[in-house]
C-alpha cells in the first residue's frame, strides 16, 4: 500500500522584508552612476572577457583548455564534449552553450584556426559556411591536440601565477607559459566596450623565426622573416609592401584577400576552393544570385554549393563563350570573393588594453617568456638547492654510520631520534628527518658511494642554473633552443599565398553594359526611377508620395553616369544600369537608401553624363554662382561619393548641368529676373570654390530659381538681359510672364 501523501505546508510571505530604497526616487549626477554601474562592467569586458593577452588566449579559451589539461587530455583518449564543458563550468561561470561554442571555434573539425588546439571527432561545422552548424556536445569528442604541450610545459613548475576561481574553490592560471608566440599564430578576434580587438594569424614558422632573429638583433627588420599574414582557410593575400609595413609597425591597417579558384574547361566551370577568412560561402552565394537578378552578371547559368568531406568547393556554371577570368574580375569586384581584412592588434598588457605593432609585440612576448623560464629555473634550484641540503646531511651521517646506528637503537623514544641526531652530527631538522627515514637495506657501500657522486653532480647543476639566471642572453639561448623545437614539430607550409600588385588584374569599369534608350525621373522627394520607352508609351501616369512632384526628367541610355549632389556639400555617383527597370505606376528607388548615404541627408538635384564634358553651374542663395567643369567629378577609382563637391557657405537654390554655353535666367525672391550668358563665367579648377557674384540682392532677398532660358520665355528679354556682372536684373511686368 502507497504511503499517505503528507499536505503541503503554504509558506507563508516574508511580510517583514526590507529592500533598501524601494519605491525611492534619489537624484544622482550622471557622472556618479557611470562611475559606480556602468565602468565597472566596461572594464571587465575589456579585462576579462573581449581582449586577448600576450600568452594568445582570452579568458575563456584559456579556462577551457586548463581544464582540458587537467582532464588529463593531452595524452589520453578522446572523451566526450559534454563532459568538457561540464568540467568547464568550474572555472568559467558561463551557460553551457557559450562553453560549447569556444570549444567548436578551437576544434580541428571547424577549421577557422591555422593550429588547432582541440584535436576533434564528429561534426564541428565550419568557419567558412554560416548555416552548416555543429552537432550537439552529446554526439562529439575531443582531446588536447599535439601542439597544446607547447601551452602547457613546465606549468606546474611555478611559471605563471594562479588566482582562485569565481566561487574560490579551486586555483587556475592568469597566463599559459607558451613556449612560441601564439598571439600572433591563431586569429583573434573580440569587441570590448569602446575598443576591439582584430588580430590576423601569421605562419608559425616565419613568427618563431623572426622572433628568433630579434633575440639575435633587436633592430631586425622584421619584413625579411615575415612575409605577410597566413589564414587558415588560404586564400590570396593581395600584397602591398607599405600597407603591410604600417601594419608591422603601428599595429592598425588593412589588406584585401582573394579567393582561389580553378577552371575545368571540360565543364566550362569555376570551382572555387579558399575564400577569404572574413565571409562564409553563403554570403557569397547570396551577392552572386543578386548580381545575377540584377543582370549586372550575365555570363552565370548556375551556381551551386559542392562543399563535402574533401573540403569547400563552391562551382560556378558559365554560358557558352564566357570568359572566365573576365567572370572572376567582376565577381572580386562586386562580391565577398574579394574582401578587406582589418587589422587591430589591440592586446591586454599586465591588464592594461595596448595597440601595438608586431614588432612591439614579440618584444613584449619575449619578455613574458624570459620571465617563465627565470620562474622555472627558480624553481629547479630551489628543488636541487634543497636535495643537496639533505644530501649534505646524508653525508655527515654516511662518515660515522655506526655511531648514527648507535644514537638510534639508544634512544628510548621515537620522538628523540631526530634531536638526537642533530645534536650528534650538527644536522638541521630537515636533514635529520631525511636521515631518519632511510632504509636499513640502504646503508651499504654502493649507496653510500652513489649519494656522494649525486652530491658533485646537483653542485655543478646548481651554478649552472645560477649562472643562467646571471646572464640574460643564456634565457635567450633555451628561448631560441624552444623555438627552434617548435618549429621542427608543428611546423607547417603557407597556406596563403602571395598575390603582387603588379600581378593583379582589377576588373574595368569600361565592361559591357547593355545599351538601350531610357526615361529618367528624379522627384523632389529623392526617388529615381528608369522607365524604357515602351513601359512609358503604356503608361505615362507617375505613381507618387503624397505631396512629391517630378523636378527632373531625362531622356538618355542605360550607360549614362548619374551624379547626385546632396544638401551637405557631396555628391554620390552611380549609373543608370545599376537600377532595375521599373513602371510609372512604381514609387522608384529613395536615393538617400539606395546610395547609402548619412541619415538626414538629402539629394538636390540629379545631373546625367556620359563622358564628362560639359560643366555644371551652382546657382547660391547670395547671388553668386560657380562653374565647375563635369571633369572634376570624374574619377580613375570606382567611388562612390565625393565631398567638398561644392561649397556649402551660402545654401545652394539651383545646379544646372550644361554641355555647351548658353543664356542662363535666375529669378530672386523679390521679382527681380536675371539673364546672363554661362560664358561670362570662368571655369574654376576647384570644386568646392564660393562663385563669383552675378545678382545683385537687395536686403532680405535670395536666389530662388535658375535654367536655362529659351527664346520666348519672357517678353523683351533684352531687358532683363546683362552684359556685365554682377547685375541687378529688373522685375517683370505681369503681362509679360508667359504662362
Amino acid at each position: 500500500m502507497a504511503p499517505k501523501k503528507q499536505p503541503v505546508k503554504k509558506q507563508e510571505p516574508a511580510t517583514k522584508a526590507y529592500i533598501e530604497n524601494a519605491g525611492v526616487v534619489l537624484d544622482q549626477q550622471i557622472t556618479s552612476t557611470l562611475e559606480k554601474n556602468y565602468m565597472p562592467y566596461a572594464m571587465s569586458v575589456i579585462v576579462s572577457r573581449a581582449i586577448p593577452e600576450i600568452d594568445g588566449f582570452k579568458p575563456s579559451h584559456r579556462k577551457l583548455l586548463y581544464t582540458m589539461y587537467k582532464m588529463g587530455l593531452l595524452t589520453g583518449a578522446k572523451t566526450k564534449s559534454a563532459n568538457v564543458v561540464g568540467q568547464t563550468m568550474k572555472l568559467n561561470p558561463h551557460g553551457d552553450a557559450a562553453i560549447y561554442e569556444t570549444l567548436v571555434r578551437l576544434s580541428r573539425g571547424n577549421q577557422a584556426l591555422l593550429h588547432p588546439y582541440v584535436d576533434s571527432k564528429g561534426n564541428f561545422g565550419k568557419a567558412f559556411s554560416r548555416d552548416m552548424a555543429y552537432a550537439a556536445s552529446r554526439y562529439t569528442e575531443v582531446k588536447l591536440d599535439s601542439i597544446c604541450a607547447e601551452l602547457f610545459r613546465d606549468i606546474d613548475k611555478d611559471t605563471v601565477d594562479f588566482m582562485d576561481n569565481y566561487d574560490n574553490t579551486i586555483k587556475e592560471p592568469t597566463l599559459l607559459p607558451v613556449t612560441f608566440p601564439s598571439i600572433l599564430v591563431n586569429a583573434n578576434t573580440g569587441i570590448a566596450v569602446g575598443m576591439a580587438s582584430s588580430i590576423c594569424p601569421f605562419n608559425l614558422e616565419e613568427v618563431c623565426n623572426t622572433t628568433i632573429e630579434l633575440l639575435k638583433n633587436s633592430s631586425h627588420d622584421i619584413s625579411l622573416t615575415l612575409k605577410a599574414p597566413d589564414f587558415a582557410g588560404g586564400g590570396q593575400i593581395i600584397y602591398d609592401p607599405a600597407e603591410m609595413n604600417r601594419i608591422y609597425q603601428t599595429g592598425r591597417g588593412s589588406f584585401k584577400v582573394r579567393a582561389r579558384y580553378n577552371y575545368d574547361k571540360k565543364s566550362n566551370c569555376i570551382e572555387i576552393t579558399e575564400i577569404p577568412p572574413t565571409t562564409t560561402t553563403e554570403a557569397i552565394i547570396d551577392k552572386v544570385v543578386e548580381l545575377i537578378k540584377a543582370g549586372r552578371v550575365r555570363e552565370i547559368s548556375d551556381m551551386r554549393d559542392e562543399t563535402d568531406l574533401s573540403g569547400l568547393k563552391l562551382a560556378i556554371d558559365l554560358k557558352r563563350s564566357a570568359d572566365p577570368e573576365a567572370v572572376m574580375q567582376k565577381l572580386f569586384k562586386f562580391t565577398p570573393l574579394e574582401d578587406s581584412f582589418s587589422c587591430n592588434f589591440n592586446i591586454l598588457i599586465q591588464g592594461t588594453p595596448k595597440v601595438m605593432g608586431v614588432g612591439e609585440i614579440l618584444t613584449e612576448w619575449i619578455a613574458f617568456r624570459a620571465q617563465c623560464i627565470k620562474r622555472r629555473v627558480y624553481f629547479d634550484l630551489a628543488k636541487k638547492q634543497e636535495k643537496l641540503h639533505l644530501l649534505q646531511g646524508l653525508e655527515k651521517i654516511l662518515l660515522d654510520i655506526d655511531r648514527a646506528i648507535r644514537i638510534v637503537r639508544e634512544t628510548k623514544e621515537e620522538q628523540d631520534v631526530v634531536p638526537n641526531l642533530m645534536i650528534g652530527f650538527g644536522i638541521d631538522e630537515p636533514q635529520a628527518e631525511y636521515v631518519a627515514e632511510i632504509k636499513l637495506r640502504h646503508l651499504n657501500r654502493e649507496y653510500i658511494l652513489k649519494r656522494t657522486e649525486e652530491i658533485a653532480q646537483l653542485k655543478e647543476e646548481i651554478a649552472e642554473m645560477e649562472d643562467i639566471l646571471a646572464h640574460q642572453n643564456k634565457i635567450y639561448q633555451i628561448i631560441v633552443k624552444e623555438l627552434k623545437n617548435v618549429i621542427k614539430t608543428q611546423g607547417q607550409p603557407r597556406r596563403s599565398l602571395l598575390l603582387y600588385q603588379e600581378d593583379v588584374k582589377y576588373y574595368s569599369q569600361e565592361e559591357t553594359v547593355e545599351d538601350y534608350p531610357v526615361n529618367l525621373f528624379f522627384t523632389k522627394e529623392g526617388y529615381f526611377k528608369k522607365i524604357t520607352p515602351q513601359s512609358y508609351r503604356m503608361s505615362s501616369e507617375q505613381y507618387l508620395k503624397d505631396g512629391d512632384k517630378i523636378v527632373q526628367h531625362v531622356e538618355a541610355t542605360n550607360a549614362v553616369s548619374l551624379l547626385f549632389f546632396t544638401d551637405r556639400g557631396q555628391v554620390y555617383k552611380s549609373r543608370a544600369c545599376e537600377f532595375d527597370d521599373t513602371k510609372a505606376s512604381a514609387l522608384g528607388d529613395f536615393i538617400p537608401v539606395k546610395l547609402g548615404m548619412e541619415e538626414g541627408e538629402s539629394v538636390i538635384a540629379m545631373v546625367v553624363t556620359t563622358d564628362y564634358q560639359g560643366f555644371v553651374l551652382f546657382f547660391f542663395q547670395n547671388g553668386k554662382v560657380s562653374k565647375v567643369g563635369l571633369k572634376a567629378y570624374e574619377t580613375k577609382t570606382n567611388r562612390k561619393k565625393l565631398i567638398n563637391a561644392y561649397c556649402t557657405k551660402s545654401p545652394l537654390a539651383a545646379v544646372l548641368a550644361m554641355t555647351e554655353e548658353n543664356e542662363v535666367m535666375m529669378n530672386a525672391s523679390g521679382g527681380r529676373v536675371l539673364i546672363f550668358h554661362s560664358g561670362l563665367l570662368v571655369e574654376k579648377s576647384t570644386k568646392d570654390n564660393q562663385g563669383v557674384a552675378v545678382m545683385t540682392l537687395k536686403k532680405g532677398d535670395v536666389v530662388e530659381t535658375a535654367s536655362v532660358f529659351h527664346e520666348g520665355d519672357m517678353e523683351e528679354a533684352h531687358r532683363y538681359m546683362a552684359k556685365v556682372l554682377p547685375s541687378r536684373g529688373a522685375i517683370p511686368k505681369a503681362e509679360q510672364m508667359t504662362l
